[in-house]
C-alpha cells in the first residue's frame, strides 16, 4: 500500500497466537479447496439445476472472478481496519452463502450465490500472508511460509478424493455444506485468537477509482482466460470484449496511480528488483502445479474411465507427503539460501514431468503415477516455499499486505493461465494425434480387418453385437490420441519448470535477515 495513503495503525497483536495463525491458514485451505471441489463436482451441480454445458461453465467462473475482483478491496480495507474484522466478516459471508447454495433452484440464483461466496473467500489469501509476517517473529517466518505453501498444495490435491467421497456416500450438496463448520471455526478462531485493532486513522485514502478499475480489470481478464478454451479463444466476440475491456481498465488504473497525488498502490513494491521476477516464478509454478493436477484426471478419466474418487487415489500422493515435506522445507529455508531450496524443487518438478512423459502408455493406472508424483510432491512444496520466502526476505514491514495482494493475483492468474494453456494444448494435440492415427486406419486394410476380427471374437464370448467392434477400435484410437496429447503436455510443463529454474538462478541472494534498511525492526521483533 502507498505510504502516503494514511498513517497505518499498529499491527495487531494476537491474544492466542497459534489460534490466530490457525484461523488464517484455515481460510487459505478452504478457499482453494472450494474452488477445486466446484470444478470436480461441476457435472453434478449442473445436473441438479438443469443447466447445460455452456451456461454451467460460468458456475466456477463466477466464484473465481469474484475472488479476483475483491483482492484489491480486501488489501485496502485490511490495511485500515486490520485483518481481524475483515476476515471475520468474510468468513461469515462465506459460511452463509455455502449453506444456501445447495438449495438453488435455477442457474441465476446459483451464480449470484457463487459470486457472493467468492467475494468472501477472496479476502482470505491476500490477508493471510500479511498476517503471518506481522504476527510471527522473523525466526519463525520460514515455518509460516512453509505452512502457507502446505495449505495451497494440500487443498489442491485432496479435492478429487473429497468430491468423489461426497458424491458416492453423501451427495453433491456437501461440496458446499462442508464449508459451514470450517467457516464458523475460522470466525471463532479469529475472534479469540486476534485482538481488536485500534480505530482507523482519520485520513483514509478513498481511491475508489483505483480500486474499481484494478479489481474489475483483473476480473474481466480472468474471465477471458477461464472461458477462452470453451469458446475457441479469439474466434469469439465474448473473449475479444473481455480482453479489450480488461486491458483498458488496467491501463486506466496504471495511468491514474502514476499521476494521482495520493495513489492507492505503491508501484515501488511491484517494480523493486527482483520482485517482478519472483512474482513471475510464482505464476509459472502455479502453472505447473495446476497443469499436472489437470493432466492426471484428464488422462485417467479419458483413457481409463476413472471416476473422481479413483483419480483422487493418485493425487492424494501429492498431498499426503506435504505434511512431512513442509517441516523439512522450513528447516532448509532457515539454514540455507532459499534460492537453493527453490531450485531443488523446480528440478524435481521438471524430472517428474519428464519421467511421466517418457514412460506413459494407455494402460497406466493410478499406481504407475506413484513415483513421479512423489517426486513432484517434494518439488512443488520446496519450490513454492523457496520462492515465497525469497520474496518475503526482501519486504519492508509496511509492504506485507501489498505483497499479499500481488501474490494472490500471481497465484490466480498463473493457475488460470496454466489451466487455459494446458487444456487448449491438450485439445489441439489430441485432435492432431487422432487425425494422424486415423490416417492409418482404413476400411479394407488387412491390419484393420485383423484387429476387428480379434475384437469380434472377444465380444462374441460376451454376447455383444458384432457392430460393437468398430466402436471399440474407435475408443482405442481416442485413447492413443489422449495419451499422446498428455505426453506433449507433460513435456511443456517440464519446459516451464526449467524456465522458472533459470530465472531463479540469475536472481541475487536475498538479505538473510530481511531488508538491510529495516534490520533494526526485524531484530527488535526477533528479540
Amino acid at each position: 500500500m502507498s505510504a502516503t495513503t494514511a498513517t497505518a495503525p499498529a499491527p495487531a497483536n494476537t491474544a492466542i497466537p497459534w489460534l490466530g495463525l490457525t484461523a488464517v491458514l484455515l481460510g487459505t485451505f478452504i478457499s482453494t479447496l472450494t474452488g477445486r471441489l466446484s470444478s470436480f463436482g461441476l457435472a453434478d451441480v449442473r445436473g441438479a439445476i438443469g443447466a447445460g454445458f455452456d451456461e454451467g461453465a460460468w458456475i466456477t467462473t463466477a466464484f473465481t472472478v469474484a475472488q479476483m475482483l475483491i483482492t484489491p478491496v480486501a488489501v485496502w480495507v485490511g490495511s485500515i481496519y486490520g485483518p481481524r474484522r475483515i476476515l471475520i466478516l468474510a468468513a461469515l459471508l462465506f459460511t452463509v452463502t455455502s449453506a444456501i447454495i445447495p438449495y438453488s433452484q435455477n442457474l441465476p440464483t446459483l451464480l449470484v450465490l457463487m459470486f457472493l461466496a467468492g467475494l468472501g473467500s477472496g479476502c482470505f489469501i491476500p490477508l493471510t500472508l500479511g498476517y503471518v509476517l506481522r504476527s510471527m517473529p522473523p525466526r519463525l517466518w520460514a515455518y509460516g511460509v512453509a505452512l502457507y505453501a502446505l495449505n495451497l498444495e494440500l487443498s489442491l490435491n485432496i479435492s478429487a478424493s473429497v468430491e468423489g467421497w461426497y458424491v458416492d456416500h453423501l451427495s453433491w450438496h456437501w461440496i458446499f455444506w462442508q464449508n459451514v463448520p470450517l467457516g464458523l471455526g475460522m470466525a471463532i478462531c479469529l475472534h479469540y485468537g486476534v485482538r481488536q485493532q485500534p480505530p482507523p486513522a482519520l485520513r483514509i485514502n478513498k481511491d475508489i477509482y483505483g480500486l474499481t478499475t484494478c479489481g474489475v480489470g483483473l476480473a474481466l481478464l480472468y474471465a477471458a482466460l477461464d472461458q477462452g478454451n470453451r469458446v475457441d479463444w479469439l474466434n469469439s466476440g465474448l473473449i475479444w470484449g473481455l480482453l479489450i475491456a480488461g486491458f483498458f481498465l488496467l491501463l486506466c488504473f496504471v495511468l491514474h496511480e502514476r499521476t494521482a497525488e495520493r495513489p492507492w498502490l505503491d508501484f515501488q513494491v511491484l517494480l523493486r528488483h527482483p520482485m517482478p521476477f519472483l512474482l513471475l516464478m510464482i505464476a509459472l509454478l502455479r502453472l505447473t502445479i495446476l497443469s499436472t493436477s489437470f493432466l492426471i484426471p484428464y488422462f485417467l478419466g479419458g483413457v481409463r474411465g476413472f471416476r473422481a474418487l479413483q483419480v483422487g487415489d493418485t493425487l492424494i500422493w501429492i498431498a499426503v507427503p506435504q505434511l512431512i515435506i513442509c517441516l523439512l522445507a522450513a528447516i532448509f529455508l532457515r539454514r540455507t539460501d532459499p534460492r537453493f531450496v527453490a531450485c531443488f524443487g523446480l528440478c524435481l518438478v521438471g524430472i517428474a514431468c519428464m519421467m511421466t512423459a517418457y514412460t506413459l502408455t494407455p494402460v497406466w493406472g493410478s499406481d504407475q503415477f506413484l513415483i513421479s508424483q512423489l517426486l513432484q510432491a517434494v518439488g512443488q512444496s520446496c519450490a513454492l516455499s523457496g520462492i515465497v520466502f525469497n520474496a518475503v526476505l526482501r519486504l519492508r514491514p509496511q509492504d506485507a499486505l501489498s505483497f499479499g495482494a500481488l501474490l494472490q493475483i500471481s497465484r490466480l492468474f498463473g493457475g488460470e493461465a496454466g489451466q487455459a494453456f494446458i487444456s487448449t494444448l491438450a485439445r489441439v494435440r489430441e485432435q492432431r494425434a487422432s487425425n494422424l492415427i486415423g490416417l492409418h486406419v482404413k476400411a479394407g486394410d488387412p491390419a484393420v480387418i485383423h484387429r476387428l476380427q480379434g475384437y469380434g471374437q472377444v465380444i462374441a464370448r460376451h454376447d455383444q453385437p458384432a457392430m460393437a467392434a468398430p466402436l471399440i477400435l474407435g475408443s482405442d484410437i481416442r485413447a492413443m490420441a489422449t495419451t499422446q496429447s498428455t505426453i506433449d503436455c507433460f513435456v511443456a510443463v517440464s519446459a516451464f519448470a526449467v524456465l522458472a529454474l533459470f530465472i531463479m538462478i540469475v536472481i541475487m541472494r536475498a538479505p538473510p535477515h530481511g531488508p538491510a534498511s529495516h534490520r533494526p525492526f526485524f531484530a527488535r521483533r526477533a528479540a
